[in-house]
């Protein structure tokens, strides 16, 4: 049976919007809530985050929180290939309804989208924020007041989207907004274009790590992420250097994340984001438990239709081949979501 990308999209849609409260899995880690406290709570009462925040903003210094190493002094103003300032740039804070089901929870998740981006991919879904860098400028304490915001509402976590150009801003911002009763979990949701020696700064101070790994070949990054051939590298490292420092994801009794890894991987069009090969090293490098949301969701976005083999959405069978990998390789801890569309359309394949 032949399926259309009105149907596959459709389809997507209404499995997600199934699935708000899913159960754990019998393999979940839980962390009763009474015993749970944020890692940067920890830190701030041994006395310790003053000083990360102080060793991360001198890097701002001569710029290398990321793998681009610009070296630009960016508190004198000076801008590398991100092209931030010193102060962090907000598009928009708010709850996020649309993340994995253990950070979206009941509430949502307190969502602060930060503009530019240290890898500017030609694909871009957010590019009016990360390239064009639409937002504006807001000193720690106003993003501390974002933060206590958003746990005022009733958000499960504070979810930087973005985060890695603007580190120092955000140690600053919740070292503030801990002051002030913050207690909830830092999500650092990232490209994955990170360093391992900047994440250690964050060890101890981030609760939850979600990390893209877009790419598998880095002829391909380089292509389609503005030079960044050494992405698929840097991923991996990066990658096992979260795991080192959170684990694998945890939950509290209702199944909302308190701590540990998850990992996104969008499917492509003609295998451009290496799925197999990412799924492969997955399971030969971290626990077959480890978080992976296979996404289905690729949208042809700013450049991309300028490039004949990324100018279309993915198939119906590219998606099924994806998740078919990620069965093969022995993962275990997939995104309900994902696993819900995958049902859907095997039994589709089956009729």
């Amino acid at each position: 049976m032949k399926f259309t990308r009105r149907q596959f999209l459709r389809d997507s849609i209404l499995a997600g919007s199934c699935l708000f409260f899913a159960p754990l899995p019998s393999f979940a880690e839980i962390i009763k809530r009474k015993d749970w406290q944020p890692g940067y709570t920890k830190l701030e009462k041994e006395g310790k985050l003053t000083q990360r925040v102080k060793q991360a903003r001198a890097i701002f210094e001569r710029c290398e929180l990321c793998p681009r190493k610009c070296g630009v002094n960016r508190l004198k103003g000076e801008k590398g290939f991100c092209q931030a300032p010193a102060r962090a740039v907000i598009y928009s804070a708010h709850p996020h309804f649309g993340e994995e089901e253990p950070i979206t929870g009941q509430n949502g998740s307190g969502t602060i989208f930060i503009s530019h981006c240290n890898l500017r991919c030609i694909f871009c879904q957010n590019w009016p924020i990360a390239h064009e860098g639409r937002g504006r400028e807001v000193s720690d304490e106003e993003f501390a007041g974002m933060m206590l915001d958003l746990q005022r509402i009733g958000c499960h976590n504070i979810n930087i989207v973005t985060p890695t150009h603007v580190m120092p801003n955000i140690l600053g911002a919740i070292q503030i907004a801990c002051r002030k009763g913050l207690n909830i979990p830092l999500f650092y949701n990232t490209s994955g274009y990170e360093r391992v020696e900047i994440l250690k700064i964050l060890d101890g101070i981030v609760d939850i790590y979600k990390p893209d790994m877009k790419y598998s070949e880095g002829s391909l990054s380089e292509k389609y992420s503005s030079g960044a051939r050494d992405y698929p590298e840097v991923a991996r490292k990066a990658i096992l250097e979260m795991h080192r420092q959170v684990g694998v994801l945890k939950s509290d009794e209702n199944g909302f994340a308190v701590r540990g890894l998850l990992i996104r991987h969008l499917v492509m069009p003609n295998r451009i984001a290496g799925t197999e090969q990412f799924v492969k090293w997955v399971s030969e490098n971290l626990p077959k438990n480890t978080y992976v949301n296979i996404m289905a969701q690729y949208r042809v976005e700013y450049k991309a239709y300028e490039y004949p083999e990324l100018a279309r959405g993915i198939t119906v069978e590219e998606f099924l081949e994806a998740m078919d990998w990620a069965k093969k390789y022995g993962l275990i801890n997939l995104d309900s979501k994902s696993l819900a569309i995958k049902k859907i359309y095997d039994r589709r394949r089956s009729g």
